[in-house]
């Protein structure tokens, strides 16, 4: 049995898209994360899971609410992913333009494609929640490639 490290590793071998996941707390401040542990699961009802670590503070902000919103990072937006992981969350939206829904979830205004979402389940799982969320709108078409997570670095696919 392998130690953490070396399970890190070999799910690094799993390439990911990079979504910034978003919120906003019960005062409107915006609060968002990035996520690569994001999949469809249904589409009747319309759901997707994201995963998240226990200790993050967005995290509790999007159970509090129960919406959160899911921004699908282009390439050009490489940048965001290590922002939205490791800076100052007071930071995270510094100078980002935004586009925000009728009920109040920030969106990255230049994603390749978005989501809106209510918290249909969480479910603890080891360090982290596995968070439901059922989709209430979505959208796309932004122009470029999708950001992709492998091995420890970002790139893209397709042409």
């Amino acid at each position: 049995m392998g130690d953490s490290a070396g399970f890190r590793s070999v799910m690094g071998n799993f390439a990911t898209g990079v979504t910034v996941v978003t919120g906003s707390a019960a005062d409107g401040t915006a609060v968002g994360l990035t996520v690569n542990s994001v999949a469809s699961v249904s589409l009747e009802p319309r759901l997707v899971l994201i995963c998240t670590d226990k200790e993050s503070e967005s995290r509790g902000v999007l159970l509090e609410t129960g919406r959160f919103g899911i921004s699908i990072l282009r390439l050009e937006d490489r940048a965001l992913a290590p922002r939205f992981a490791a800076e100052d969350p007071g930071e995270r939206f510094t100078g980002i333009p935004l586009r925000w829904s009728d009920s109040g979830i920030p969106f990255l205004a230049d994603a390749l494609a978005w989501l809106e979402c209510r918290v249909w389940r969480n479910v603890d799982a080891g360090d982290h929640s596995v968070m439901i969320g059922e989709v209430l709108d979505f959208g796309g078409g932004g122009s470029g490639r999708p950001l992709v997570f492998f091995r420890g670095g970002y790139g893209t696919v397709g042409s």
